[in-house]
C-alpha cells in the first residue's frame, strides 16, 4: 500500500474525468456524482497537499454519498417530466381506446387482440362484437367496461 501514499491532486482529477467518460458510456446518472465527488477530492489535495490516503479514499466515499442522496432528495421534490408519460408503459397507452370483442368474456375473464398482441381482459361478461373501453391496467391485464 505504499504506492498509495504518492497519490496527488491530478490522480483525482485524472479519476474524475475517467468516471465523466465512463458516465457518458453508461445509461443512468450514476457515475457523474463519483466524478464530481473524485474532482473535489482532487482540489482539496491541491489545497492540502499533506493530506494522507486514507482522509483521501474517505473524502471521497463521504463526497459521493452526499452527492448521490442530494441528487435523489432533488428528483423526489422535482421529478422529470415528459411529453410521453406512458412511453414505456405498454397498457397504460390503451386506457382509453375503444375495441370489439372477437371471443366472448366469461366469468368476468377474456382476451382482446390489440395491435399485434393479445392482451388478458377482465369486465363484465359480454359476447363477441361487444365494444369495449380499456378503463384500467392492472400488471399484464386490462381492466374494461362496456361502451
Amino acid at each position: 500500500m505504499d504506492w498509495l501514499s504518492t497519490v496527488e491532486y491530478w490522480h483525482w482529477l485524472v479519476l474524475g474525468v475517467v468516471l465523466v467518460i465512463l458516465e457518458v458510456l453508461s445509461p443512468a446518472a450514476f457515475f457523474l456524482w463519483l466524478a464530481i465527488s473524485a474532482g473535489i477530492v482532487g482540489i482539496l489535495l491541491l489545497a492540502n497537499p499533506d493530506m494522507a490516503w486514507e482522509y483521501q479514499i474517505l473524502a471521497f466515499a463521504l463526497f459521493s454519498v452526499v452527492s448521490i442522496a442530494v441528487w435523489r432528495m432533488y428528483l423526489k421534490r422535482h421529478p422529470i417530466e415528459t411529453d410521453q408519460p406512458t412511453l414505456n408503459r405498454r397498457g397504460e397507452q390503451y386506457v382509453g381506446r375503444l375495441f370489439s370483442l372477437e371471443q366472448a368474456v366469461v366469468n368476468g375473464h377474456g382476451k382482446i387482440r390489440v395491435d399485434d398482441s393479445t392482451w388478458k381482459i377482465e369486465g363484465p361478461d359480454c359476447g363477441s362484437g361487444t365494444r369495449v373501453r380499456i378503463i384500467g391496467v392492472a400488471g399484464v391485464v386490462l381492466k374494461f367496461e362496456i361502451a
